[in-house]
Order: structure tokens, then C-alpha cells, then sequence
């Protein structure tokens, strides 16, 4: 028992430790545009693939669904993915450390020993999450913000269509043709919390090809406590990629691929203590390459193919805990047939084969060592027309991992376009999180007696999500989107001690109830001002079953905000000229304590010359700073910042 008292609030601490280092958690993009030339029609009709897997209007789109635009980004002044993630109302998106991010939506954004898990992440049709954690390593996910199209995000389910994992939500980040990112650009920015340079590339293959090619490099500076003592956070990071895209009649090709490079500084556990001798921390590396191929081949009356491989491989080195090495080949299908009268029917295959390959130390261990893994699946869904205004579209995938075999994964939705303008919608899901490694394979130490005994018997964590949206535009200068939903959890992941009372392992013995409300919208002042603004409201209510001790758990809510919003205001002062306001205010984490925060963003852009544009970003104007995620002692603090950027293309 004593043993037991012990190794219990050690092994969360190291875990905990380790998940730090885990998650270091158009031409609308190329100049500043009058805010009346895209109109809050042409917005809603923009082309989304997320929701259906097709290219429909965001106005028809079934689901609780924001799109990040180019001009958005680029209006944001934001310098990397993450914080772009912060213009969706519908996300979560807290930093604990220069690199570190917890972003999910509606809720379980993490816990003592758990990374956010129930969020999908893809880059051009690319998962980035990893079977290791079933999360995503925000530190190196990395893009150019001047060449992404758009960014979908979806909040609530989509199992159905990209598997699980898709839990709560998808964030869909999707970069522009290479026929639209033609000749030589040059971006350099420089603040007093980073600095980074850009430079890409573009031009013709033949008379229907183009690419592009680019390199990014960034240089991050430590942050410090809420005491004001400095945190070994910074980073630096290079990345260079392509994209070359091939069309014609019937044919489209796109390849491309990417590969990075970078190390950051590794935080020390402040007040956590590690059992066993004294950690030698080292700086954390990171290393990998992907490329990915994909085709779509039109056929006749509407039907379309669609075949997608890609294969990423992943280093990252974190001593002295662990290293891993992760290859992963991906093969995708999609079958979208000629409409049978009142049917549209689009299914399709999907196989992933991972090797993952792990150094392990006296600390902490994923046995074995050295594993492969593979996950099939099939999908099917229809959409059925009842009626000119109601649709009703019904969908299931099953899926198949090595852990708990297969998962059945159905949904349905139904439509009504009671208005040409408006939208409403209701939607019914069951979806899963198959486990990672982190649930099955974990030991703390490295080697027996373990204290952490693993979690054989771990099954995936189920939710069944089920949704009711309001879409509408009343006038041609409002517009605004509504979704209540609630969630029913089963078999989430808890840390149990055993019969003998000598270590622990993980379970499932933990289940409960998320209700909440998404709401957004925008108003079109005049042909020079735009006011858009959102609030997300969240009730969680977590149980433990009968026989289970990890209180921690149920805490985990406490990492949840109750209620976020958010106000942007952007302004055309003239037609060299733009101002953007930002203002966020983020409801207080209880579990850890972190305070509420409002803060305040101002970014001002001048077109100096048609092939020239001058930025200056101040973000964190109000107060003296406010801390976002995780234990006072580790977690950093963001003040006021200033970020000056010039972007020339010729």
C-alpha cells in the first residue's frame, strides 16, 4: 500500500512530464483587399470538402463548420498554424509554452496524463496525428500561411467519413494550387518572441503543369513563469517543400512533399519530482520528410475517382525519457458515383501501415520496443433528396486497428433549406478513439518493477454526439450559424490501481455528459468595415464507474473553459491601408488553476507599392500578461509582443 501511495502521483507526474515534450503541444492572400469585393454571399458559397468528402457550399454544408480564409490569416498577422486556429470561434486553442498547444473543440482538452486525443488534424488530405498518442505534435506542423487556401474546421463528429479519432472535430488545412502561388515571394518578420523568413517560389511545367517551391525557417525565444524566471523553451526549425499540380479535362495530379529540421530546448519539470536518479535533460530534436500523390479522375455524369498515398516519416529524440522513430504509408480511395435518381453515393477504402521504432531509457518505456500496426477501413454514404429543400444523408464506416479490432462508426444527417438563405440541421453520430501506444504500451520505469504496468486491456473511449444547427443569412450584411449539441461518453481513460496495490495501469472506467452551444457571426458595417464575432458555451459532467479511484480524471474537465468569445473587427482606412482588431476573453481552467484572460490584438498593413507590404502586429495589449494551460511551476507566461513583417514579390 505504501509502494502504492507512492508510485500513483509519480507516475502521473512523469507522464505528465513526458506529454510536455509530447505536444511542444487565391490572390486574397497576396495584397490588401477591399472588403467588399467578397461579399457575405461569395462567403457562404464557398466550396468546403470537409463535411460531405465533395465540394459543396459552406451555406449547405450539414454541420457545424468555420472557414479560416487566406485573408483571414494573412488580416490575423498570426505567424504560425496554431495561432491561426485561434480565428475559429469553434476551437479550444491554449499555449502552455513556446512551442507547446492543447487545440480540440467541445471540450477534453487534455488531463494530467492524457494530450488532447479527439481532434483530427489534416494538411492537403495528410493525417498529422500520431498513432503514439492519437494526437497531434503541434511544435512541427508546419506550413507557409502564405500559401494556404483555407482552413475547414469542424466541430463534432466525422468518423463516418475520416475514421477514428475524429471524435470531436477535424481541422482540415488545405494549401492553394500551385497555379495560384506563381513567380518569387519573400517574406521576412522579426519580433521581440521570434523572428522567421520565407522565401517561395512558382512557376509552369509544360502547358499544363505548375509547382512551386518554398523554405521556411523559424527562430523562437524562450518565454518565462508567471515569476518572471525564464523557461528553456526555444526553438528553431527549418523546412523546405514543393508542390507541383498537373490538369486536364478529366485528369487533376497533385504531388508534393515537404521535409524539416529543428531542436528545442527542454523545459525542466520545475516543482515535479522524477523517481529514480537526476535527470541530464538534453534539447528535444525533431527531424522528418513526407510526400504525398493525389489524383482525381472525372467520369461521366457526375461520378468521379479519387486515389491518395502519402508517406511521412517522423524522428523526434527526447532525453533522457525516449526517441522515436515512425514511418507510415498511407493509401486512400474514393468512389463518387453518377447520381441514381434521388441518390448520391460515394464510397471508398482506406489501408495505413505504421513501424515505429523506439529508443527506451531507465525512466520510461513503450513495450515493445520496435512495433508494426495497420488500419483498414470501408465507408459508405448516401445523400438522398426527399425533397428540392430536404436532405437526408445516412453513412457508416467500419474500421479495423490492432488493438481493439473493428469499430463500427455510423451516422446520420437531415437538411432542410428552409429558405434560400438558410439552413437547418440535425445529425446523429457515434464515433470512437481507438487507443495509441501512450494508452496500451506505457511503463514507468523503463524497465520491472514497473509502477505504470501498461494498459492491456484498454478499449477505445465511444461518444455518441447528437446535434441540431441553424445556418442563416437574413440580409446581404448579416449572417450567422447556431449549434447546440451534447455528447454521451463511455470507457474514457482512466489510471487504476491494481488488485495488489503495487502499481497502476490504465482502464476505462470513467463515462459522462458534454452540452454546449457554438454561435458566430458577421456583419458587413459598410463596404469598408466588417464586425464577425463568436461565443462557445460548454457544460462537461464526468463520472467514474463503480470500483475506480482516479479522481484525477474526472478533474480533467477542469482544463475545459465554460465559455469562450471572441470579436474581430477589420477596417479598409484606405486602398493602401487596412486595421484589424482581436479580442479574445478565454473562461478560467480550474484543474489546473488558470485564471480567466481577455486579451487584445492590433495589426496594421500598408501596400507600399503594388509587389510590397509593410505589417506591424501587437498582440496581448491588455494587462500584463496571462498564462493559457497547465501547472503554474511549468506553464509559461505570454505578454505584450510586437511583430514587424515585410512580404515582396517580384
Amino acid at each position: 500500500m505504501q509502494i502504492a501511495r507512492w508510485a500513483r502521483p509519480h507516475c502521473t507526474a512523469l507522464v505528465g512530464v513526458l506529454l510536455n515534450c509530447l505536444t511542444p503541444v487565391s490572390q486574397a492572400a497576396t495584397a490588401p483587399s477591399d472588403l467588399g469585393t467578397l461579399s457575405l454571399e461569395e462567403l457562404a458559397n464557398i466550396q468546403v470538402i470537409s463535411v460531405s468528402k465533395k465540394a459543396e457550399p459552406l451555406a449547405d454544408a450539414a454541420a457545424s463548420v468555420f472557414v479560416i480564409t487566406a485573408d483571414d490569416i494573412r488580416r490575423s498577422g498570426v505567424s504560425r498554424l496554431p495561432d491561426a486556429l485561434r480565428l475559429a470561434p469553434n476551437l479550444h486553442v491554449a499555449q502552455a509554452s513556446a512551442n507547446g498547444y492543447a487545440i480540440s473543440a467541445r471540450g477534453l482538452n487534455g488531463s494530467n496524463t492524457s494530450a488532447p486525443n479527439k481532434m483530427l488534424v489534416l494538411i492537403d488530405g495528410r493525417s498529422v496525428y500520431t498513432p503514439l498518442f492519437s494526437g497531434v505534435f503541434w511544435d512541427v506542423q508546419d506550413v507557409m500561411l502564405e500559401d494556404v487556401e483555407r482552413i475547414e474546421v469542424i466541430s463534432g463528429p466525422a468518423g463516418t467519413l475520416w475514421g477514428v479519432n475524429a471524435v470531436n472535430g477535424v481541422i482540415n488545412i488545405i494549401t492553394r494550387p500551385a497555379k495560384d502561388t506563381q513567380g518569387t515571394l519573400a517574406a521576412a518578420g522579426k519580433g521581440n518572441r521570434e523572428e522567421n523568413a520565407s522565401l517561395r517560389h512558382g512557376g509552369k511545367i509544360g502547358a499544363d503543369g505548375n509547382y512551386r517551391i518554398y523554405l521556411n525557417y523559424a527562430d523562437r525565444k524562450n518565454t518565462s513563469l508567471e515569476n518572471g524566471n525564464p523557461v528553456n523553451d526555444a526553438s528553431h526549425k527549418t523546412q523546405a517543400g514543393f508542390r507541383t499540380d498537373w490538369a486536364s479535362a478529366r485528369n487533376q495530379l497533385t504531388v508534393e512533399g515537404n521535409v524539416y529540421q529543428g531542436a528545442q530546448e527542454q523545459p525542466a519539470p520545475g516543482s515535479i519530482v522524477i523517481p529514480g536518479p537526476n535527470l541530464a535533460l538534453g534539447d528535444i530534436r525533431v527531424s522528418g520528410f513526407n510526400l504525398l500523390s493525389h489524383w482525381t479522375h472525372r467520369l461521366d455524369g457526375g461520378a468521379s475517382v479519387n486515389v491518395q498515398a502519402y508517406y511521412d516519416r517522423t524522428k523526434r529524440a527526447i532525453p533522457p525519457f525516449f526517441a522515436e522513430t515512425l514511418d507510415i504509408a498511407d493509401v486512400q480511395f474514393q468512389h463518387a458515383l453518377k447520381p441514381l435518381g434521388a441518390h448520391a453515393i460515394v464510397w471508398g477504402a482506406n489501408y495505413r501501415y505504421s513501424m515505429d521504432r523506439v529508443t527506451n531509457s531507465d525512466f520510461f518505456a513503450f513495450l515493445p520496443a520496435n512495433l508494426n500496426q495497420r488500419w483498414a477501413s470501408l465507408f459508405a454514404q448516401d445523400e438522398i433528396t426527399l425533397r428540392d429543400d430536404l436532405k437526408l444523408t445516412l453513412g457508416a464506416r467500419m474500421e479495423r486497428n490492432d488493438y481493439t479490432g473493428t469499430e463500427f462508426l455510423p451516422s446520420a444527417r437531415l437538411a432542410w433549406k428552409t429558405t434560400p438563405t438558410s439552413l437547418a440541421w440535425a445529425a446523429a453520430s457515434r464515433t470512437v478513439r481507438a487507443p495509441s501506444r501512450l494508452d496500451r504500451d506505457a511503463y514507468v520505469p523503463g524497465r520491472p518493477p514497473f509502477l505504470l504496468d501498461g494498459g492491456s486491456n484498454v478499449v477505445s473511449e465511444v461518444a455518441k454526439v447528437f446535434e441540431i444547427g441553424y445556418r442563416g443569412q437574413p440580409t446581404s450584411r448579416l449572417s450567422y450559424s447556431l449549434t447546440l449539441f451534447h455528447n454521451r461518453y463511455d470507457d474514457l481513460r482512466t489510471q487504476e490501481l491494481a488488485p495488489s496495490q503495487t502499481f497502476v495501469f490504465f482502464g476505462n472506467q470513467m463515462e459522462g455528459k458534454a452540452s454546449g452551444m457554438e454561435i458566430w457571426g458577421t456583419w458587413q458595417a459598410s463596404r469598408q468595415w466588417r464586425l464577425s464575432g463568436g461565443l462557445t458555451m460548454l457544460r462537461e459532467r464526468l463520472r467514474l464507474k463503480p470500483g475506480s479511484i482516479d479522481v484525477a480524471a474526472v478533474n480533467a474537465t477542469g482544463l475545459d473553459p465554460g465559455y469562450r468569445a471572441m470579436l474581430r473587427a477589420s477596417v479598409d482606412l484606405s486602398s493602401t491601408s487596412e486595421l484589424d482588431m482581436i479580442v479574445r476573453h478565454v473562461d478560467a481552467l480550474s484543474s489546473p488553476t488558470v485564471p480567466e484572460y481577455t486579451t487584445v490584438d492590433l495589426r496594421y498593413g500598408w501596400k507600399v507599392r503594388p509587389d510590397l507590404e509593410f505589417s506591424v502586429t501587437a498582440q496581448n495589449l491588455l494587462g500584463g500578461g496571462h498564462a493559457e494551460y497547465g501547472d503554474a511551476t511549468t506553464r509559461s507566461e505570454f505578454d505584450r509582443s510586437l511583430f514587424v513583417k515585410l512580404v515582396s514579390r517580384f
